[in-house]
């Protein structure tokens, strides 16, 4: 522990990717305070995986309980955070030395979970599996990273099924990706048989809620019509800024984002951070949660110590890792180059990465 500031005090407000790595760094420097109101950590990389297999759900909720040594995990919301007070829905009001804000983002399901509770979480995706399994046609609206790795996850699990894939984009996976990645990726869904609607969005969305079992057709702007037993969303990931209030506000931009400096500090304070999905300074991933909480991380530990030498975190170059299935996908690399399935496999595709949130978790494998 630090000679200097022997009793500084930290709130993270959120506990997905980015608030553990930050919270397990700083545990042994200061007295962390981690506020999350889900009752354990959901590993978000293994939902859609979850869907099609279910055995991986117990290791999809991962508890908080051997995350910290010194600090503590409130399992509470909060409700407002001015850059000097976080006030939380149970009434408790913390004025802590620092505040990490790394509340992440909301995602339509299964692709995050919707519950709080572990149980009724598990509850919601078993039932999605259940409705999966029974449907014979799937529309999954949205071509993007989401969409693509659900496909490939439905065709691995169930081959004879009919799956469409619908955006309003002329090609599928948005973003600044070498274009053999696209070229890789739409090989790989002829050869397991995803069909492809693009440039058409539909008219209107189905009339069955996302998610559950419900014979239905709808049409799309160019007149294609599509009959489908089961439907889910694909798009639309939202920062979760809204308890952000008072001198924070003035950082907060008009799409939910937080405007912060290249050390993560939140624009106008000196010992406020923000980082990963709220950030606006790089894109919403896991990964890059990571990589910012050990900026964070370190920054927090030089200010403890007095020094006023920061780290500047560095956007990174287009990076995915994108399986279609256990077996299959493809991904651009940090160096630009084009992952093979078999690398995409062995990186994410048999496991989903669960082995590295364990460890971070101090859980027994």
């Amino acid at each position: 522990m630090n000679d200097r500031v022997p009793n500084a005090t930290v709130v993270i407000v959120g506990g997905g990717y980015g608030g553990i790595a930050v919270a397990k760094a700083l545990d042994k420097h200061a007295m962390v305070t981690l506020v999350e109101p889900k009752d354990a950590f959901v590993h978000n990389i293994a939902a859609l995986r979850s869907v099609v297999q279910p055995d991986f759900l117990p290791r999809m909720f991962l508890p908080y309980d051997r995350l910290l040594e010194r600090g503590q995990v409130l399992h509470d919301r909060a409700v407002r955070v001015d850059g000097h007070t976080v006030e939380l829905a149970s009434g408790t009001r913390l004025a802590p030395d620092y505040i990490v804000l790394a509340s992440g983002s909301s995602y339509p399901f299964p692709a995050k979970s919707d519950r709080v509770v572990t149980t009724e979480a598990i509850d919601r995706y078993q039932a999605a599996h259940d409705d999966l399994k029974r449907a014979s046609r799937v529309m999954l609206l949205g071509a993007g990273a989401v969409g693509l790795e659900f496909a490939g996850e439905i065709a691995a699990a169930w081959p004879d099924k009919d799956v469409v894939l619908i955006d309003l984009a002329p090609d599928i996976l948005p973003g600044p990706y070498d274009p053999r990645l696209r070229e890789e990726v739409n090989r790989q869904l002829d050869e397991i048989g995803i069909r492809r609607i693009m440039g058409s969005p539909l008219v209107q969305l189905p009339p069955v809620p996302a998610g559950e079992l419900g014979t239905f057709t709808v049409n799309t702007t160019d007149g294609i019509a599509i009959e489908a037993d089961i439907w889910f969303r694909c798009y639309g990931i939202a920062p979760q800024t809204d308890y952000v209030s008072g001198d924070l506000l003035a950082a907060r931009t008009s799409d939910g984002y937080l405007e912060v400096t290249p050390e993560l500090r939140v624009v106008g304070f000196e010992k406020v951070y923000a980082l990963g999905d709220i950030s606006a300074i790089d894109v919403n991933k896991a990964g890059v949660a990571g990589r910012q909480a050990a900026v964070v991380a370190k920054n927090i530990q030089a200010q403890l110590e007095g020094s006023a030498e920061l780290a500047a975190y560095a956007p990174s170059r287009p990076v995915i890792i994108l399986p279609l299935g256990p077996a299959g996908g493809s991904g651009q690399l940090p160096d630009g180059e084009i992952a093979s399935p078999e690398l995409i496999s062995k990186i994410k595709g048999q496991h989903m990465m669960i082995g590295r949130y364990v460890e971070m978790l101090n859980l027994t494998p």
